[in-house]
């Protein structure tokens, strides 16, 4: 069965992207993607993604819209017209632009991934939605030793999670939690 899972870096104060949508406090970073924490396993698991609008815009402006590296659907949550479709390697990229719920995309990804995970890129509001509907599993968070004082937030709402692992891996610590069910409470 798929899991939903939020695999993002964060700064310490807990955003993932300057008010103006910069990664660049992360990309100077060290990190090693074949250790723990990095993408290399992670993506192997992958079999289908969601991101919102300013996070493909972003992968579009920072990668270039011919240079597409998923290999697998994507769904963009958006309400802009005229975004271009990101081209790979072998053609366009199958990326889905969507209006839709998270709990009908949610259930399109699930059919697309088969067995394997899905992945919620970004932003920490669409990461938001898929919690509320009870429909993310698990976060796995980089924190960056780094803070920016405002910017995106991680996650913008009440989610209550359970630590399940901790690792570092460069200059990151990596914290990966389970998400708990809508209306847990604290013990």
């Amino acid at each position: 069965m798929s899991r939903m899972i939020f695999f993002t870096a964060s700064t310490l104060d807990g955003f993932i992207a300057t008010e103006d949508h910069s990664l660049d406090w992360l990309l100077s970073r060290d990190i090693d993607h074949d250790g723990p924490g990095g993408g290399a396993a992670f993506m192997s698991r992958i079999g289908a993604a969601a991101m919102g609008a300013s996070t493909y815009q972003w992968v579009l402006d920072y990668a270039g819209v011919d240079k597409w590296e998923y290999e697998f659907p994507c769904w963009v949550f958006t309400h802009r017209d005229g975004m271009p479709v990101a081209q790979g390697p072998d053609g366009p990229g199958d990326i889905r632009f969507t209006q839709d719920d998270v709990r009908t995309v949610y259930d399109e990804m699930a059919a697309a991934a088969g067995d394997r995970d899905l992945w919620m890129i970004g932003g920490g509001d669409l990461a938001g939605q898929f919690a509320d509907a009870g429909l993310l599993d698990e976060m796995i968070v980089s924190f960056a030793p780094v803070t920016i004082g405002a910017g995106k937030p991680l996650l913008p709402r009440h989610v209550e999670l359970e630590l399940t692992d901790l690792a570092r891996n460069g200059e990151f610590a990596i914290a990966t939690y389970r998400v708990k069910p809508p209306g847990a409470s604290e013990r």
